[in-house]
């Protein structure tokens, strides 16, 4: 795994500034730790940051095909390289290496355009075709793997695996941009192309593009797609538990190629256990496996952790994650996720990530992506019952599977009248094609609140909707109401929170590789086709999963109640006020940096304060972490820039 960045003077022919690009490819050292590479051709400049996993001695980058015609730079792994390599050399393609890489050189041979279907990856690409003078930005299918760029006021394009990198440009001080805020503080991620600072561009998932002096072109070479309503086949699930293992082997096997350790992260849930009992059996006796505990009970799930570490007798090393160690990481979070969020979650990942590298692994297989491909998330049984509610709008039976999913709600009856028109809200409008998600993007957009008038006024929540409906598949009405709503986690939260704050920010943070065989294209195009039925019976999650690996797995692991993976918020900062995190709460902090109304923040965290015995709201422990994180991104980037250029 690697970082990349680069500078194309496209329009002004300038050559290239090598200083300039050492200085961005430098913001980008813990991505890559091992080497650094650089690729200077005129007004090209490309840099790499590279972590060593396959071929340590001869996989230096950048790359290029025989004749040197073509430079690739890239970042992340090509899975089935073996067998790419093996059809590229019958064509007659020449290897100066045993790397993953240079089978992209020959594969744009090959294909042009066309290079990235015939890969199975995680990949952020820069491609420099001399000839042409045409330069290619390529990111993999479900946005493992980010690349940000951003075009200069002189027609320059410079871009980079993260957004920091960029900020080393002289031409590009980073500024808030407050419909990135806005994006964020309703659906919990950007909309690409848009990002949270200023002239800064995303690259989306399953998307490539092209900068020459013909201009810029974009295209997109893959998307989750799924059935019509009444078009689904008529299998058993027996075939498509088969056929599921099948390609779940395959994934997992091939994430096992590697020259240095290959270890797994162990949670306790259903999807790191399949994950990790499958390369136990079939692939490395001695597995390493890490998970995160915590002090606090209430996220705690280190008693199925260790049924699994039992049951499959691995080499197991964890870490407790205590309210200060959470509030204190929460600092170098923000700085490596780039943008404001509203859970602390990434944190315990971020202190786990510091294990693995601490006992000297750099990859990691994880469970990440079963919950959107197969249907694992409340949300989606939120939907389901809400929309069999909406059938019979008055009856006294179908809200109280509500219950049946969240137990807590029938302890108070206060409560329970409280959460029944929580959900009644918008229960009737099935047809709006939001339907699945609009309580929670509703919930959060409320913490815009806080914020003071200035800010309040540059935020339009219809800007937010007509952005994502430019984005989202047009297709979209045709599919049935459990896979719009997997497909609107996919392309939202899955991509733009889930593997990015807590997942390849996390990781690469620490120079950890993250690989995920549940996003495995193959395995999401194939789950794409099998029936609704089949990943939800009734309101039992993820029931083909539970159906194939059942028989490998302790029966009190595949038949425990989901446990959503989260972590503590507020306590985290308001128990611990000696952290950079807390004092972003500060009074004069907050006027200072003038994004919040001061009395606001005041008053949360007064009543935060008043209420340390009893568990926060969820509303207001988002709001908390809204304020820290955002103040933080200020305190970072823009802050510090100033400091810097002071």
């Amino acid at each position: 795994m690697c970082g990349i960045c680069g500078i194309y003077n496209v329009r002004t022919g300038r050559p290239a500034d090598a200083a300039l690009l050492r200085r961005m490819n430098d913001a980008l050292l813990h991505r890559g730790p091992d080497e650094d590479g650089y690729h200077l051709d005129g007004a090209i400049g490309l840099g790499h940051r590279r972590l060593s996993i396959i071929d340590l001695s001869g996989g230096r980058q950048p790359i290029y095909n025989e004749d040197r015609s073509l430079c690739v730079i890239f970042n992340g792994e090509i899975f089935n390289y073996i067998e790419l390599r093996e059809e590229l050399e019958k064509k007659g393609h020449v290897f100066a290496t045993k790397s993953d890489t240079e089978v992209i050189v020959h594969l744009y041979e090959e294909r042009g355009k066309g290079f990235l279907e015939p890969m199975v990856g995680q990949f952020a690409i820069a491609l420099w075709d001399a000839r042409n003078r045409e330069l290619v930005l390529a990111r993999d299918r479900v946005g493992i793997r980010p690349l940000f760029y951003a075009f200069l006021a002189d027609g320059s394009l410079v871009f980079a695996s993260e957004m920091k990198a960029l900020f080393g440009h002289p031409a590009l001080a980073p500024e808030i941009d407050p419909a990135g805020i806005d994006q964020v503080l309703t659906l919990w991620a950007n909309v690409p192309p848009r990002t949270v600072f200023k002239g800064v561009s995303e690259l989306a998932p399953g998307c490539w593009m092209s900068v020459s002096e013909r201009g810029a072109r974009t295209g997109r070479y893959w998307k989750p797609e799924f059935p019509g309503e009444r078009e689904y086949g008529d299998r058993p699930v027996a075939w498509y538990v088969e056929r599921v293992k099948e390609l779940l082997y395959d994934a997992v096997t091939i994430r096992l190629r590697a020259d240095v350790p290959v270890a797994a992260y162990l949670s306790g849930g259903i999807d790191s256990s399949i994950i990790s009992s499958l390369v136990k059996r079939h692939h490395n006796n001695d597995l390493v496996t890490f998970s995160v505990a915590f002090h606090d009970g209430q996220f705690d799930e280190r008693t199925h952790q260790r049924m699994m570490v039992d049951h499959l007798r691995t080499d197991h090393r964890m870490i407790e994650a205590d309210y200060g160690a959470i509030g204190g990481a929460f600092h170098d979070v923000v700085r490596f996720a780039e943008k404001p969020m509203v859970r602390t979650a990434p944190s315990p990942l971020f202190l786990l990530a510091g294990l693995v590298r601490e006992n000297g692994i750099k990859v990691v297989l994880t469970g990440e992506g079963a919950d959107e491909v197969f249907g694992g998330y409340d949300i989606f049984k939120e939907d389901k019952i809400r929309r069999f509610w909406a059938r019979d709008p008055e009856s006294k039976l179908r809200p109280l599977l509500l219950q049946k999913l969240h137990p807590y709600i029938e302890k108070d009856p206060r409560a329970a009248a409280f959460w029944k028109m929580f959900f009644r809200k918008g229960m009737l409008d099935t047809e709006n094609r939001y339907y699945s998600h609009l309580i929670r993007w509703n919930n959060t957009a409320r913490l815009k609140d806080l914020f003071g008038d200035a800010w309040r006024h540059r935020f339009d929540e219809a800007r937010v909707y007509d952005e994502l409906a430019a984005y989202i598949d047009p297709d979209m009405g045709r599919w049935h109401p459990f896979c719009r709503a997997q497909y609107l986690e996919m392309i939202s939260f899955m991509s733009g929170y889930l593997l990015s704050s807590q997942g390849d920010r996390m990781m690469m943070g620490r120079s950890v590789e993250g690989r995920f065989p549940f996003l495995d294209h193959r395995l999401i195009d194939f789950a794409a086709t099998i029936p609704p039925k089949y990943k939800m019976m009734a309101l039992d999650e993820k029931h083909i999963l539970k159906a194939a690996y059942g028989d490998i797995l302790p029966e009190s692991i595949v038949r425990r109640v989901k446990q959503p993976y989260r972590a503590p918020i507020s306590r985290c900062f308001i128990n611990h006020p000696e952290t950079v995190s807390a004092s972003m709460l500060e009074p004069a902090r907050v006027k200072a940096y003038g994004y919040f109304d001061p009395h606001a923040v005041g008053r949360l965290v007064t009543k935060l304060k008043k209420a340390e015995a009893k568990t926060p709201g969820e509303r207001d422990d988002m709001a908390i972490a809204a304020v820290v994180s955002t103040q933080l991104l200020h305190h970072l980037f823009i802050e510090k820039s100033a400091s810097a250029g002071a």
